[in-house]
């Protein structure tokens, strides 16, 4: 019997699937460009926008005989036993294999945002927190971790990560960004994608493209960003991760950007995204995008419409299930309205993907080959291990941290035993299990109350809840100030319940009118700060919140951004002095809860001045943190001086840093860039680089940074990235506006543009340093 050039592994990919397209008839070649999502609720409440209204019907045994693009969420959708899960998704597979001619399986995804959407699987700390951690390398474990465990139950593709850059922290989802800096959203977002990548998983990078930008923080609203912060700010950490991590997917934006939604962007999901950036991987849409152009957007006035508009712009894949790419697009083909070649180029790039994963082999198989365990020792360990370096000192002036062993401490509030308070929204618990309160959380999660009584077991420990964390209940306020005044410090944990649309105080469609604490729960912090007992404020959290009304009041203040399911621990560790908190700001907080948006990427005009009342300075800024210990700062004397270097230049600037406390401690020494007079007006102070060092007691280590001009680049007036001769300032600091040490640098030479082969990266080196007698 003689192979089809398809299915022989030795030709290679593109050949292959010449041959497949040129056998497949219309159909089978636009069953590979939708989803189905088998057990997606078509009542009550969705886990998508708009997922009742959206959904259609259709007959799975009818249309798998086409074949199938793609399984969405086998796992994410209902509770399942993982081992069973994965027994019925190779099922699923070996049935749609069986039903097409050519025997090709669909691709299976699968939401893993903070950790696999998955009942029984490691609820890791959300973005967010990878960004609070500064540690790319973790999170690139972190990600390999995840995709082998997407991989063991038979999952090929991961909808993540988010890389939008927060523009503003009422919306809803910024817990799942990394921050406010396309810096290090990009580091760290690379960082994961190599991570997924590694395991054999398409990461897909989302949302493409100013998703976050929304008008209002309203989820979905128009985006009405100028072209320089969309080129500057929200594009650079796709082109990151799509360079340095190798992401095979990309998911268009719900959003529409100056009138143009993202769906329908031909200058955006081809001209840039393919065309300039090289990408050859697919095209996903957002859950229902495509119909969306349809009800939504109103670009189209029918399903067919919208499928021609989605995929003359670029978009390969309807998701989660087919509704526009299905029949409508079908008869709009017949009838000669869309042109078959959209379809072919569509396919072609689905199933080169699919070559790549092993689908198209004669030899694949669906059924897993070794034992599932979602929640290993080694996940939990890891999980804890992100959790620790992502807690946030914010302020301790009077050192009442650590606790001290043997106190009396009343614990208050209504983040404090609630094991959901460790979670994000795309966690499995937040995001279905609410559908189903009968199910059992399927993992071990530690409240704040059961870690801090397990880390100081001398201490006495009372609680009470004082509030609700969104209701205007105050009645539970006389039982927390009774069981404060009889403490000698009071740990007040509180912060926000992950939800969606509504349904939570933080997560997607849970956008905040303004950052007051929700509920009454500042109300209550007033309480209990009058009493005069010591107050610790700690923040479990999927946004940052205005503390100014309590700056100085506060005994101490924590902030975790919804740190997984060992995040209990963790932050009982940092109370405890167990961990030595080393966190960083991955978004500022602000003083006051209005006078928003705001982040530390502003001009001269966004930043305080004589010509506005309102002071939009935040509380702590951006890469803020504390420690339980201190650090000595010693620049290269050289590297102050000033230096001269042409536009196509290169720069060394150093630091050593040295450990002058009695524990061992990380800092983050942190990299910034002022340009002080530009062509257009400039942020007065961006990241461009960063290194997590961590130190023993009297250690000394000195990192170096290579500094090229490329970093200094900008979109200028006419559209072109260059690289402006003049002068600059990189700032080593501690934070955005903790400058520790200046190095001066003149540009020279003609304006210089750049491309796509620009360095992105701001490399690091880090020495130890001998200390002399």
């Amino acid at each position: 019997m003689t192979t089809a050039p398809w299915r022989d592994p030795a030709l290679p990919a593109a050949a292959r699937v010449d041959d497949l397209l040129s056998r497949m008839t219309l159909e089978e070649k636009t069953a590979q460009l939708y989803g189905v999502w088998v057990g997606a609720s078509t009542d009550g409440d969705g886990v998508a926008p708009l997922q009742r209204e959206m959904t259609a019907e259709y007959d799975w045994d009818e249309l798998i005989t086409h074949g199938l693009g793609q399984l969405t969420r086998p796992f994410g959708t209902a509770p399942v036993d993982p081992a069973l899960g994965a027994q019925a998704l190779a099922r699923a597979q070996r049935r749609i294999a069986a039903a097409g001619r050519f025997g090709i399986p669909a691709l299976a995804h699968e939401e893993c945002l903070a950790g696999f959407t998955a009942w029984q699987a490691t609820a890791y700390p959300v973005p967010l927190a990878w960004g609070a951690a500064f540690d790319p390398p973790l999170v690139e474990e972190m990600g390999r971790h995840i995709g082998r465990d997407l991989r063991a139950v038979g999952v090929h593709q991961g909808l993540a990560p988010v890389l939008d850059v927060v523009r503003d922290p009422r919306w809803g989802r910024v817990e799942e960004t990394i921050g406010e800096d396309p810096y290090l959203v990009g580091t760290v977002g690379a960082a994961y994608v190599r991570g997924l990548e590694s395991a054999g998983v398409v990461a897909t990078l989302k949302h493409f493209a100013g998703y976050a930008s929304s008008a209002g923080a309203r989820n979905l609203a128009p985006v009405r960003a100028g072209v320089r912060e969309f080129a500057d700010v929200t594009l650079p950490p796709f082109e990151l991760a799509l360079r340095e991590g190798g992401a095979r997917s990309v998911m268009a934006a719900y959003t529409d950007t100056d009138g143009i939604p993202a769906s329908a962007d031909p200058g955006l999901l081809t001209e840039l995204l393919r065309e300039r950036w090289g990408f050859t991987g697919t095209v996903v849409a957002d859950y229902f995008g495509v119909g969306f152009l349809q009800t939504q957007h109103r670009v189209a006035g029918t399903e067919a419409e919208a499928a021609h508009a989605a995929l003359a712009a670029g978009l390969d894949v309807e998701l989660p299930t087919l509704k526009c790419y299905g029949k409508p697009l079908l008869e709009a083909v017949r009838a000669g309205e869309i042109a078959e070649e959209l379809i072919d180029r569509a396919a072609r790039r689905v199933l080169l993907q699919k070559c790549e994963l092993g689908l198209l082999d004669e030899d694949w198989t669906p059924e897993p080959t070794a034992p599932i365990d979602l929640d290993s020792t080694a996940n939990r360990a890891l999980a804890r291990r992100l959790a620790e370096r992502s807690v946030v000192l914010l302020d301790n002036p009077d050192g009442v941290l650590p606790l001290s062993p043997d106190t009396r401490i009343a614990v208050v509030g209504p983040r404090a035993a609630d094991a959901l308070a460790m979670l994000g929204c795309y966690s499995f618990p937040s995001h279905v299990l609410t559908h189903h309160p009968d199910i059992p959380m399927g993992i071990e999660i530690p409240t704040v109350l059961e870690a801090l009584r397990g880390e100081l077991p001398d201490a006495k420990v009372t609680f009470a809840e004082g509030c609700g964390v969104d209701t205007p209940d105050t009645g539970g306020f006389e039982e927390a100030v009774a069981r404060t005044a009889e403490a000698d410090v009071c740990v007040a944990v509180l912060g926000d319940r992950a939800g969606l649309f509504g349904r939570g105080t933080s997560g997607e469609g849970c956008d905040a009118t303004d950052l007051r604490l929700p509920g009454v729960q500042g109300e209550l912090l007033d309480a209990l700060v009058a009493t005069g007992v010591p107050v610790v404020l700690v923040l479990l959290t999927g946004r940052p919140y205005a503390l100014g009304r309590w700056h100085g009041r506060l005994a101490a203040s924590v902030q975790a951004f919804f740190p997984g399911e060992e995040g209990g621990p963790a932050v009982a560790g940092v109370l405890s002095g167990r961990v030595n908190p080393s966190g960083r700001l991955p978004v500022s907080v602000p003083r006051e809860p209005g006078g928003q948006p705001w982040t530390y990427l502003q001009p001269p005009l966004g930043l305080a001045g004589e010509v506005s009342n309102l002071d939009p300075t935040p509380l702590y800024p951006f890469g803020h943190g504390r420690a339980y210990t201190t650090f000595a700062w010693e620049p290269n004397e050289s590297d102050t001086a000033g230096a001269e270097i042409t536009t196509d230049g290169a720069y060394d600037v150093s630091v050593a840093v040295r450990n002058t406390g009695d524990r061992e401690g990380a800092e983050v020494v942190q990299l910034y860039l002022h340009d002080p007079v530009a062509t257009v007006t400039r942020p007065d102070v961006r990241l461009i680089g960063y290194q997590r060092l961590e130190l023993a007691p009297g250690e000394t280590r000195r990192v170096t940074f290579r500094f090229h001009a490329d970093h200094s680049a900008f979109t200028d007036r006419t559209g072109r990235r260059v690289v402006e001769p003049g002068a600059l300032e990189l700032r080593l600091a501690a934070s955005s506006t903790d400058v520790r040490h200046t190095a001066r640098l003149t540009l020279t030479g003609p304006v210089r543009e750049v491309g796509t082969d620009r360095r992105l990266r701001c490399e690091t080196e880090v020495q130890e340093v001998q200390e002399t007698a």
